[in-house]
């Protein structure tokens, strides 16, 4: 077996990688959001996104770093380059759009610090 088949072959595998985890977390995201509908929990929809969202960011970063892996290693032309930052762009684009989905933010953006509650001015006076 040649240095290039061993690198397709690698490629293969993650590509099936990236799959495998976008379908499971697909079905498991389904089953959570199942089991708290069944246990009428509150903002089951927006859970269910999370969840698959999570998986499919996972799933999408596979699939790049297969592609990533036969390009370079098997067949570093212009043309396969220029179609692999075509799709680098393309991911990193849903990738910041799933984060935006899933969070409520920009990737860039720090974390809200929480709800903070307003003091009266009575409470402030007493030290309440």
């Amino acid at each position: 077996m040649t240095f290039t088949e061993v690198i397709e072959d690698v490629g293969k595998i993650v590509d099936g990688a990236g799959v495998t985890v976008t379908v499971i977390g697909l079905i498991v995201a389904t089953a959570n959001a199942a089991r708290r509908t069944l246990n009428r929990a509150p903002d089951v929809y927006r859970g269910f996104r999370r969840e698959l969202g999570r998986s499919i960011l996972l799933g999408l970063e596979l699939l790049v770093a297969a592609d990533i892996i036969r390009t370079v290693a098997v067949t570093p032309t212009m043309e396969s380059v220029a179609v692999l930052a075509a799709i680098v762009l393309i991911r990193t684009f849903l990738s910041f759009s799933l984060e935006l989905e899933i969070t409520g933010r920009w990737p860039w953006q720090k974390p809200d610090p929480g709800p903070t509650q307003a003091r009266t001015g009575a409470e402030v006076a007493t030290g309440g």
